[in-house]
């Protein structure tokens, strides 16, 4: 089957993307509004991008008619956000939160979850994650027609990680149990490894 995007709808090329493009890690961001009303959403269109310094992006979908969602709007203004792990243990909580609340109604309190302080930025961090990054805001692209969608770059200035995920500097995986965003209503969890060592060219 031959597809030329430019004979598709919108909607036809988004269900194309997330299921060819899978899984996909899902960043749960927790942001602060103007009245000090912490947001929180997950977005599986996300990844890392760098690691000196360490770059995070996260792809954020616009409103009907071009409006910032809160989480775009929210670091937009302060420059600040907070990327947590979204762990198998948590996912169902986390999921509450993708609930479209109006402004002024703080996710984490609907959801059950809790907030600690960050170290250096204002944004609080989810008490119950066992990974979160605080970050500020290195650079917002704006994509698509319209523009539609607001690529936000973050800089990691301070990981939080627990003691139970991680050993030796190296992440337990298996400890933690990140999700992974699927097409549809469907997700993965971390499944079988196996490990492959990268080739090594000697010469001819």
């Amino acid at each position: 089957m031959l597809l030329d995007p430019n004979h598709l709808t919108d909607l036809e090329v988004y269900k194309l993307l997330i299921g060819l493009v899978a899984p996909r890690p899902i960043a749960f961001v927790t942001t602060l509004d103007e009245n000090g009303v912490v947001n929180a959403a997950p977005f599986s269109f996300f990844n890392a991008l760098c690691s000196d310094p360490p770059l995070l992006s996260i792809s954020v979908g616009r409103k009907e008619g071009g409006a910032y969602k809160d989480t775009s709007r929210n670091i937009r203004r302060t420059g600040e956000f907070v990327v947590h792990v979204t762990e198998e243990r948590l996912i169902e909580l986390i999921n509450h939160t993708s609930c479209p609340y109006p402004p002024g109604i703080s996710e984490v309190e609907r959801a059950g979850l809790h907030t600690l302080p960050s170290v250096k930025v204002h944004v609080p961090r989810v008490a119950e994650c066992r990974v979160a990054m605080e970050c500020r805001l290195h650079q917002v692209l704006e994509l698509g027609n319209g523009p539609d969608t607001d690529l936000i770059i973050g800089e990691v200035v301070c990981f939080h990680i627990d003691d139970a995920v991680i050993e030796n500097g190296k992440i337990k995986l298996a400890e933690l149990g990140p999700v992974g965003r699927l097409a549809g209503t469907e997700y993965t969890k971390l499944g079988e490894r196996f490990s492959l060592e990268r080739p090594t060219y000697r010469g001819d």
